[in-house]
């Protein structure tokens, strides 16, 4: 079976002890034996600190609500939030709590999810505060080879893309961060606790691990294989099936003739795919209530199937089959479409520029990022 860092954490226990240790965590921090990351630090060494993502430490919030400061009622340790509505940065008051910060979250591989920029602002914070900061890596469960989707532009930064990753970027935790420190020019006192027996070719069912869903809207593997893809849709006035049992597998809006659309996605013969024509009707988020006409996206064969270029297809083939169909407008007034902070670039939007051309363009900036990158292997 394959170890992530905190299966290994004795092989390092030397960079923890005597430190006030400050944890950026979630349910996912767990070792193979199920045993917490919050509990093993807590009782092995000195957690003086808990620090919040999205969803809470322990998973008890929703996907976009503000995590409150609170005391974690099993430890007694204050857990600080790092997914305030004013701020997502270590102050300086939380890091005098700590000698040190630790993180150990499971990545899902994708530019669009919120934990890697916690790290990489924590990383930053740390850097400018002289406090040592420590990576408890995981495999990245979507491979470390496999590159798709492009690269994030200068001026659409958000919280779902702060960096300039690919989509898919085939890269862990711990390498992200070692990336990032180098290029940047952080220079932070980075340390790795790297994972043992993960060939870099992995996909995650082939790791022997259990998967623990990273947060509610990724409860299987194939979820987050698809997602890469489907995220594309939180950017829509379509349902991305998010208060359904298959969120980011179901794709729908009232106006939708699955019939229709399912024959024309699987007219395209894309690579591990097959569509479904599906009615739901979500209990959640967009068109709550409403029934809903959609596809059901499902891996025939996880090698093969390229996620980007499928979600993408599916757009675009929506786009010119319904009239109904739109891009949902700016968050708040001033700031970039939704759909444009998720593709890191206009592209999408883009209908001068028809999909074979995009999705040339996606390979070509893929391919120059999977040379990039090799630099920061660290397996």
């Amino acid at each position: 079976m394959v170890r992530n860092g905190i299966d290994n954490i004795e092989s390092s226990a030397h960079l923890l002890r005597g430190k006030r240790l400050g944890l950026i965590t979630s349910p996912t921090g767990l070792t193979q034996d199920f045993v917490s990351t919050i509990e093993i630090l807590n009782e092995r060494f000195h957690l003086a600190a808990l620090f919040s993502p999205e969803h809470g430490v322990r998973g008890d919030q929703d996907a976009g609500d503000p995590v409150d400061t609170y005391v974690d009622s099993i430890t007694g340790v204050m857990a600080y939030s790092l997914y305030r509505k004013d701020s997502k940065r270590l102050t300086p008051e939380m890091l005098d709590q700590v000698d040190m910060v630790v993180y150990d979250i499971q990545d899902v591989g994708t530019r669009y999810y919120t934990f890697i920029y916690t790290m990489l602002y924590a990383l930053e914070d740390c850097a400018k505060a002289g406090k040592p900061f420590v990576v408890l890596d995981r495999v990245n469960p979507l491979d470390g080879v496999t590159v798709e989707g492009n690269v994030l532009k200068p001026g659409y930064q958000s919280f779902v893309g702060n960096y300039p990753l690919a989509v898919r970027y085939g890269l862990t935790a711990g390498e992200v961060a070692t990336m990032a420190n180098a290029e940047m020019g952080w220079n932070a006192d980075l340390h790795v606790v790297r994972c043992e027996g993960w060939e870099r070719g992995m996909l995650f069912p082939e790791t022997g691990r259990t998967w623990v869903h990273p947060s509610l809207g990724i409860p299987r593997f194939e979820t987050a294989l698809l997602y890469p893809g489907t995220c594309l849709f939180e950017g829509t006035n379509l349902s991305e099936g998010r208060g359904t049992t298959f969120p980011f597998e179901m794709i729908g809006a009232p106006y939708i003739e699955p019939e229709r659309l399912a024959d024309a996605m699987n007219g395209y013969a894309l690579p591990g795919v097959r569509f479904r024509p599906v009615y739901f009707k979500p209990t959640a988020s967009k068109h709550q209530g409403e029934r809903c006409g959609g596809v059901q996206l499902y891996v025939t064969d996880v090698r093969s199937v390229m996620p980007i270029e499928t979600g993408v297809t599916l757009l675009d083939t929506i786009r010119r089959m319904f009239a109904e169909f739109a891009f949902l407008p700016p968050v708040k007034e001033g700031s970039r479409p939704f759909i444009d902070l998720l593709c890191g670039d206009r592209l999408i939007r883009d209908e001068s520029l028809e999909l074979p051309a995009l999705l040339e363009q996606f390979r070509e900036e893929s391919r120059a990022f999977e040379e990039r990158k090799r630099l920061y292997h660290l397996y």
